[in-house]
């Protein structure tokens, strides 16, 4: 069977992996131009860990996750007065995880860069794909895994805003020099309504997350020069680094920005069509999982695809009921997390024990109970590079 995969990121590189692995034939297509860079430090949990083992994987996320043993908090003035040490799961930038998949299926995967789907037609053999670029093909399923604002979602499902679940947070995320000489702790500023994080990354600067409280913009995407002044005026008359990491995130190139947001849907596939990561079921930042579900997710997806020979009926609806509660515990977290967020960093006005209690058991919760076992979908599964 062939399977049209949209999205590049870590949903899409992983399920064409497993569908390789299953014995179909999968393409994927990414409407930025090459691999995508650029995203701050994520967690790594649980049934994902073992996702990524059988895909011979794990040794090489161990090799390049982040050694961050915590966040100090500081004041305005650069004095720590806290400090939130973080969970023993591994921590990897968003990037590094994109590429060891988009690496692990390269060879044996179709990639089509600069290009996004424009038009799902399905009938009872297929669906018919049209591009913005390339010329139309057919395929007998397609999966959106191309995030919070899936254009697949939209032309599958309906409009964004049906599915969109606000949570009142907007982040900035952006590269930039070490100037803080930031090794393996992580700094962290606080003010009312605001907080920015600063990353180092070995061999490659740090990463700065900027974070606001504020309702939805109504210009949320596509306009990068006025998302920077937004973030600019937000974080206007601020001390301690901000003037620095403003002029930063001015000339940054891999700026990216958005809204803090979960994606709710009673269904999960529609005919030919479903959906899987973020663009199906995003748990939002604050929950720590969207990767790991991600990955979970691919496996899942795939394996049920290959159980049920094919029938992508009795597959979707299978991938449904192994992820409905993991998911759904993810996206409790996600909105707890963002309580905390707002409790803490968000709403204090000085810096403090009070500030710091919320912000502590959010960001160094333990991972939750497991909620989805990972069947053995091939026996003899191989736990080597082909």
């Amino acid at each position: 069977m062939d399977v049209l995969i949209s999205g590049a990121g870590v949903a899409g590189p992983a399920l064409a992996y497993w569908l390789r692995h299953h014995g179909f034939t999968p393409t994927v297509i990414e409407r930025a131009p090459r691999a995508r860079g650029g995203g701050y430090a994520v967690d790594l949990r649980g049934e994902a860990l073992d996702v990524l083992d059988r895909m011979a994987l794990l040794d090489r996320v161990e090799a390049v996750k982040t050694p961050t043993r915590g966040m100090a908090m500081v004041d305005r003035d650069g004095d720590a007065y806290a400090f939130l040490p973080v969970a023993g799961d591994p921590r990897i930038l968003r990037d590094d995880l994109s590429g060891l998949l988009h690496e692990a299926t390269r060879h044996e995967v179709e990639y089509v860069f600069g290009d996004s789907i424009t038009g799902l037609e399905q009938d009872a053999g297929g669906v018919r794909a049209t591009f913005e670029r390339g010329r139309p093909r057919r395929f007998d399923l397609v999966a959106g895994a191309d995030g919070l604002h899936s254009r697949t979602r939209r032309l599958a499902f309906g409009p964004e805003r049906r599915f969109a679940r606000h949570l009142g947070i907007h982040t900035a995320v952006f590269g930039l020099p070490d100037h803080l000489g930031l090794r393996e702790t992580g700094l962290l500023y606080s003010a009312p309504g605001r907080a920015a994080g600063v990353l180092g990354v070995p061999g490659a600067g740090a990463r700065a997350a900027l974070h606001f409280a504020s309702g939805p913009l109504g210009r949320d995407r596509g306009d990068p020069g006025w998302h920077k002044r937004v973030v600019a005026e937000r974080f206007a008359g601020e001390g301690w680094q901000i003037p620095r990491l403003l002029a930063e995130m001015d000339r940054a190139e891999d700026f990216f920005f958005d809204a803090n947001a979960q994606i709710e849907m009673d269904r999960w596939s529609a005919g030919r069509v479903v959906l899987l990561g973020d663009a199906g079921h995003c748990a939002a930042p604050a929950s720590g999982h969207g990767p790991s579900q991600a990955l979970i997710g691919a496996y899942v997806l795939a394996g049920e695809l290959a159980a049920a020979g094919g029938d992508h009926a009795v597959a979707f609806a299978a991938y449904e009921r192994e992820m409905r509660g993991f998911v759904a515990e993810h996206q409790q977290a996600g909105r707890e997390g963002a309580d905390r967020f707002f409790l803490g960093a968000l709403i204090q006005q000085e810096p403090g024990p009070i500030t710091a209690g919320p912000i502590t058991a959010g960001m160094a919760q333990p991972p939750r109970t497991r909620l989805v076992r990972l069947k053995d979908y091939a026996p003899g599964l191989t736990t080597k590079p082909r």
